[in-house]
């Protein structure tokens, strides 16, 4: 993935393609950010010489990111033992299509500079958490963004071969997170299911819900929810009512999350919950509610912006 050289100059355009790549590996934008922050670090503590001989400096920063993410993989496992309840991907708000237009951006918020599409949904970020970090690192760099096997064993220090077959073993589980539905059935859904709870309708929520549906909640210990998955869509039905009930004020908005339609909840006009679905035949097989406020810092600017709040009414 090294060859030879340009300058340096070139190497500030790398950042948004890293930071996506990152994402995508380690679940989490401040790890992500935090990585290509060493991958940087690492390139101009290089010798200016050395920086001089290599023509792809944004081949050289992406081997290191991955290594530094392959890292990280390894010693997430070990934290995430310790992490209080189910643990989530952190969820991504969509800034273009949510009312953040010209000016409310920030070219520095890892947040503005990621690309939505169907690797990023919630359904396929935790099928990338079952991977081992060996097959995840392969299965991204390879059928994501297309690297070729000989540059990622630059990468996991592993034959090219080793690496496909490492990609062919993650592809088999990534299969069953393809989205099933289209985006407007998913969001009827989930509009139909933000109604039901507002109004505390079991019935139509048990309706909504697939009768084998599962609801993961992650609150890291420091918000509180439920410290196990909730199965059953009656009694996930049951459990959203009793929600709404408990917090008055609560306010329920439509918003993309992951690049797919979900739902965000604000009180006093804080963000306090996002919630990403997964649909089939019509109905909600897989919700996952994220609560740990360390992971909603993309969203805090939900209450910043009135456009974005009108736009959902």
């Amino acid at each position: 993935m090294v060859t030879t050289g340009t300058g340096t100059d070139e190497t500030a355009g790398e950042r948004r393609r890293l930071i996506n790549v990152a994402y995508r590996l380690l679940g989490s934008l401040a790890e992500a950010e935090d990585a290509v922050q060493e991958a940087y670090a690492r390139w101009y503590a290089l010798p200016r010489s050395r920086r001089e001989e290599i023509v792809s400096p944004g081949a050289w920063l992406t081997t290191v990111t991955g290594r530094v993410c392959l890292d990280a993989l390894g010693s997430a496992r070990a934290r995430r033992e310790r992490y209080v309840g189910a643990w989530l991907p952190e969820p991504l708000p969509d800034r273009a299509g949510q009312g953040y237009g010209a000016g409310l951006g920030n070219p520095g918020d890892p947040a503005d500079q990621m690309v939505l599409d169907e690797s990023v949904t919630m359904a396929f970020l935790v099928v990338l958490e079952s991977m081992t970090p060996a097959e995840r690192v392969a299965f991204v760099l390879h059928d994501v963004f297309r690297y070729p096997f000989a540059e990622i064993a630059a990468v996991l220090g592993r034959t090219p071969s080793a690496c496909k077959q490492l990609a062919s073993s993650a592809r088999r589980r990534a299969e069953d997170a393809r989205a099933p539905v289209t985006a407007a059935g998913r969001a009827d859904v989930v509009r139909r299911v933000k109604q039901a709870w507002e109004t505390k309708d079991i019935a139509a929520l048990v309706g909504l819900l697939d009768a084998a549906a599962v609801m993961t909640a992650d609150g890291g210990g420091r918000a509180g929810t439920v410290p196990h998955p909730i199965e059953g869509g009656a009694r996930i039905a049951r459990y959203m009512a009793a929600i709404a009930g408990r917090a008055p004020g609560l306010e329920l908005l439509e918003r993309s999350v992951n690049g797919t339609p979900g739902l965000v909840a604000r009180v006093a006009g804080v963000v306090t919950t996002v919630a990403s679905f997964d649909v089939a035949d019509g109905r909600v097989t897989r919700i996952w509610v994220v609560r740990n406020p360390e992971k909603l810092r993309p969203w805090t600017r939900e209450g910043l912006d009135p456009a974005v709040r009108s736009a959902s009414r």
